[in-house]
């Protein structure tokens, strides 16, 4: 179960992308403006943000800024609108979003991109975790006699004072676990990093993208957004073959676009 706000100024989009994620067995939040946006986000210890950019008080794109700016962007935000431009898009994007979704949302894009917010999520956590805690400068320290440095060189570190973790790689661990710990830790970091472009990923790993799928896949790395993408690659080849079958899928909202659109 995942905390999900859904912000936006139409209370029948509030309400039914509310039901349908709880159906899914999150716990919703909702906020009809920037304002009640704010106060959520400060009150809630939030896994994903379902924003939309047209709202009367505070538009979502300044919002969004005003997160990134500020150091509270640490979930995946989703921008929803039904009148934004390329242009709106991304550059929501390049503050932060993750995801434009258009309305009408189909149910299917929605689930999926859900998906992949909550596993962006969890990356960018345990990235956080396992970034370096800058160490205090040492203090001086007082001059000892050469009798106790002697003593103190023949005798063995107390164990207490052998650290057991470094950069969120627990070291009592045997090397193999250890090491598969820190490479899911470090590509983890790179996908976040590259915006899951397994082309970037693999030039600064060094890797070829075939070895760095078959290495992604054995650390048990989730590639939902990547998977998207070279799912849309696979049927745009597709089409230059044969022509694609016609197919719709149900809207969301089930009333008229103008009613939920903004």
């Amino acid at each position: 179960m995942a905390n999900i706000l859904v912000v936006d100024d139409e209370i029948g989009i509030r309400e039914l992308l509310s039901e349908i994620l709880a159906d899914e067995g999150h716990a919703v939040f909702t906020a009809e403006n920037a304002a009640a946006a704010r106060t959520a986000r400060g009150r809630e210890e939030l896994d994903l943000v379902l924003l939309d950019i047209w709202m009367p008080d505070t538009d979502g794109v300044t919002l969004l800024k005003e997160w990134a700016s500020t150091g509270q962007l640490t979930m995946p935000v989703i921008m929803m609108s039904g009148h934004a431009t390329i242009d709106t898009a991304v550059e929501a994007t390049r503050f932060g979003a993750m995801e434009f979704l258009e309305k009408p949302i189909a149910m299917t894009r929605l689930l999926n991109a859900v998906r992949a917010g909550l596993e962006r999520g969890r990356v960018m956590r345990n990235v956080r975790m396992a970034a370096p805690i800058p160490l205090a400068p040492a203090e001086t320290a007082a001059p000892v006699s050469k009798g106790f440095s002697e003593n103190v060189a023949g005798s063995t570190m107390s164990e207490s004072a052998v650290p057991s973790e470094h950069n969120g790689v627990a070291l009592d661990q045997p090397l193999r676990d250890a090491r598969d710990q820190f490479e899911r830790v470090y590509f983890e970091y790179h996908l976040v990093r590259e915006n899951y472009s397994m082309t970037r990923v693999a030039d600064r790993a060094g890797l070829e993208r075939t070895h760095l799928y078959r290495k992604l896949k054995q650390l048990g790395i989730e590639l939902s957004r990547g998977a998207r993408r070279n799912e849309r690659g696979a049927d745009e080849v597709l089409s230059t073959h044969e022509a694609p079958t016609a197919r719709t899928e149900p809207p969301v909202y089930s009333k008229g676009r103008e009613e939920y659109e903004d």
